[in-house]
């Protein structure tokens, strides 16, 4: 997908990643999903607030509770602010 789009030189950053990992979530991937989230630390794309939500989400659809922790616990190691909406996917994922 981001290797099609580099190709056509459309610019990949936190929108377009934020929306693949939502998609991501919706489909229940969440590998790919994490994987994404990786990339954009790789490839230094600032994540945020709707970036960590739907990584959570992601992993509240892929029945990983664990891992949506970590995915918390990250966005407090990288300073990124937590909403009500990062503590409703955090507990959802919990459930």
């Amino acid at each position: 997908c981001f290797g099609e789009m580099a190709e056509r030189r459309v610019e990949t950053n936190a929108i377009t990643y934020n929306a693949a990992i939502s998609a991501c979530g919706k489909r229940r991937e969440l590998d790919l999903a994490l994987q994404l989230l990786q990339e954009m630390s790789d490839k230094l794309v600032r994540r945020n607030t709707i970036t960590y939500n739907a990584a959570m989400s992601a992993c509240e659809k892929g029945l990983d509770w664990q891992q949506a922790l970590v995915v918390l616990s990250e966005m407090s190691d990288n300073h990124v602010d937590r909403d009500t909406i990062t503590y409703n996917a955090a507990i959802s994922a919990c459930e």
